[in-house]
């Protein structure tokens, strides 16, 4: 189904009676509207979510890869996954005896200075190492208080308990909210995720848990609701020591989070950095054939009951390749986001059956009390009852997490370009991996076109991905038909009318222009108001706003070179202020950029924007990993650089770098 695009019929008045081209029919799916359009690219990746998996043998085949993949998204880059770690160095401050039990109260080192506290619940009179449950905490803020019943009623069962608290709430508040709630979306340049955070905590607790003598290290399970059912999925699917695992309420389809919008709702610990475009139930599918229990409200506003089946239903899929169906059960409770007594005691039940090898049914496992005088309060569960260790760096945990790449000391050409060359390759599969490797054709349509007395005007739309038509706009100082060098001079948001043009008038060299506004600009730009979900919405598909508008100069660029009086070879780009962030990636991936012309460009990609999302959105999928725009311009050579104005400090590495090279002819400083 087509409609016809009438805005074109509009006279545009540019001193001269205009000419048309033929009106090009534009498909719907063209709309150029951003919702529609990550939608769409959720969609896809919920849909093709485990695809070709249809045998064992090839399930097994691609696990390896996949599981890398998930620890990488996990921002478990720099941990020590594998050989020696460091010291837990538990330390003990305090013990609760209650009937039948006893609660050591204590924290731990899950790296230097990074501490964890927790509550360890140990049944009286074990004749033997028992069975031990990880409990995870949601996004409470009195986290192991409130989830109380939780351990008591694991030790009531038979089962050492070990509850530890996040770095969002808690005796610490850490930060979880960076991008949701404090503008940290250079999270997403960092290859950041708290969840990842919580994943490697929860990882030493289950290094705790195994050097206890009252723990059976082969019988571990992993349990927790919201946050603490999100980090249920991520932990057994990390860890293999975890032998059975019970996520509620903690995930559903990314169709359904996009769709709906309810990601809009969800802690940025929610999902990983999506650089390879999964899906819950593809990190659901890393757990089996281990037992899981999958719990789910019927009314759930942050995970809804469809979506959620469907998660389920795919899961079950891989379970059923290892013939292992009855070790995966999903349940279904009535209610909001919430436990509910069937989904509690079927999950005291299953685990008992899987750690205990033992037929208890729900009823006879019973539900958890809730009754006030069962209850302790927040100070008597207290770990650190003299304030936490001086040295904790739990609130800034963030900036140290992960190490950025720092680039090297380059001193000639042929070093620049091996490195220019790794650069690349990471930023292809990272960074801009989410993009067709088989882009539609541009189907490049003339759509305006008018001539005048100091030249001509040929607007050409082209289409840049599916969903997204754009246009370029050629002001051609004559017309002739010789290829000519161009100027793409590349708009900014919210400028002002002839802002570009005034920008870009003293830089032209005998070049023929183009203007062109990109994903977020212009015609194609969206509410201020819809900015902050965008951001979120985006990366949680695997793209940015930055890296969609670098693939729209992209695919304009190729569009300029299939003009006839175009000199695809001798194309300058220009751009200021955020946009020249994209203008240096555009250059650097592109490769056949001849010059490039910036003014004030952002100093780093490593900074922080207005809370509320509302400003220039310069973050690219783990490109801090990789490199950072000042970098990536002192590897653009042989493209000519021109800073018009003086680069911050941060570009003296690019400065320094051409001169390295003996090509300082080829960058320089308009003042």
């Amino acid at each position: 189904m087509k409609k016809q695009c009438m805005g074109i019929l509009l006279s545009i008045f540019l001193g001269a009676p205009a000419a048309f081209a033929d009106s090009p029919e534009i498909e719907i799916d063209e709309c150029n509207n951003i919702r529609q359009y990550l939608a769409r690219a959720a969609c896809d990746i919920t849909k093709h979510s485990l695809d070709g998996f249809n045998t064992l043998e090839n399930w097994r085949k691609a696990r390896g890869e996949r599981y890398k993949q998930f620890m990488e998204m996990m921002s478990m880059t720099d941990v020590p996954l594998d050989g020696e770690r460091s010291p837990l160095n538990p330390v003990v401050t305090g013990e609760i005896q209650k009937d039948g039990y006893k609660i050591i109260k204590l924290y731990y080192e899950s790296l230097p200075q990074l501490y964890v506290p927790a509550n360890l619940y140990i049944p009286d009179n074990l004749s033997g190492p028992a069975p031990a449950v990880l409990y995870v905490c949601g996004h409470s803020r009195t986290q192991k208080v409130h989830y109380q019943t939780h351990p008591r009623k694991w030790a009531q069962l038979g089962f050492v308990c070990l509850i530890i608290e996040t770095i969002q709430w808690g005796e610490v508040l850490g930060d979880h909210w960076g991008c949701y709630a404090r503008g940290w979306f250079h999270w997403y340049s960092r290859g950041y995720t708290p969840g990842g955070v919580e994943l490697w905590n929860a990882m030493r607790g289950l290094d705790l848990l195994c050097e206890r003598e009252e723990v059976d290290p082969s019988r571990l399970g992993v349990t927790g609701i919201s946050g603490g059912g999100s980090q249920s999925f991520y932990i057994a699917a990390a860890d293999p020591r975890i032998k059975v695992a019970a996520p509620v309420c903690g995930g559903c389809t990314l169709e359904s989070q996009v769709g709906q919008r309810v990601l809009d709702g969800h802690c940025d610990c929610m999902t990983p950095i999506n650089t390879y475009g999964i899906d819950f139930q593809d990190i659901g599918a890393l757990i089996a054939p281990r037992p899981l229990l999958v719990a789910q409200a019927n009314r759930d506003g942050l995970n809804p009951i469809e979506a959620a089946r469907t998660m389920a239903d795919n899961i079950r899929a891989v379970y059923d390749l290892y013939d292992a169906g009855e070790r995966f059960l999903f349940v279904e409770t009535p209610g909001p986001h919430s436990y509910h007594s069937i989904s509690r005691t079927k999950i005291f039940s299953f685990f008992i059956k899987h750690l205990m090898n033992k037929d208890v049914s729900p009823e006879e496992a019973g539900d958890i009390d809730e009754s006030e005088e069962s209850l302790l309060s927040e100070e008597e569960l207290r770990v650190y009852v003299d304030g936490p260790p001086a040295d904790d760096r739990t609130k800034s945990i963030q900036d140290t997490f992960q190490t950025m790449a720092k680039p090297p000391q380059i001193t000639n050409e042929s070093e620049l370009i091996q490195y220019r060359s790794g650069v690349l390759e990471q930023l292809r599969e990272k960074t801009f991996g989410a993009f067709p490797q088989n882009p539609p054709d541009l189907d490049v349509h003339l759509f305006y076109r008018s001539h005048g007395q100091s030249g001509g005007s040929a607007v050409y739309s082209f289409k840049s991905e599916n969903g997204y038509r754009l246009k370029v706009d050629c002001r051609w100082r004559e017309e002739e038909q010789d290829k000519k060098p161009v100027l793409l001079v590349l708009r900014s948001p919210a400028e002002q009318r002839w802002a570009s043009e005034g920008f870009s008038s003293s830089i032209m060299e005998g070049r023929n222009r183009a203007f062109l506004e990109v994903r977020g600009v212009g015609d194609n730009s969206w509410g201020p108001e819809l900015q902050w979900h965008v951001r979120r919405a985006a990366a949680w598909t695997g793209r940015t706003i930055a890296s969609m508008q670098v693939w729209d100069v992209l695919r304009c660029l190729q569009t300029l070179r299939s003009l006839p009086n175009v000199n695809g070879d001798k194309i300058a780009l220009a751009a200021r202020d955020e946009m020249a962030v994209v203008a240096i990636y555009a250059a650097l991936m592109d490769g056949g950029v001849d010059a490039l012309y910036v003014q004030n460009p952002p100093a780093t990609q490593n900074a922080a924007s207005r809370e509320d999302g509302r400003e220039s959105a310069i973050e690219m999928l783990n490109c801090l990993r990789i490199t950072d725009a000042p970098q990536a311009a002192g590897i653009l050579y042989p493209t000519k650089l021109t800073f018009m104005g003086r680069p911050p400090e941060t570009y003296n590495w690019a400065i320094q770098t051409y001169k390295a090279i003996q090509k300082e002819d080829s960058l320089k400083i308009m003042q």
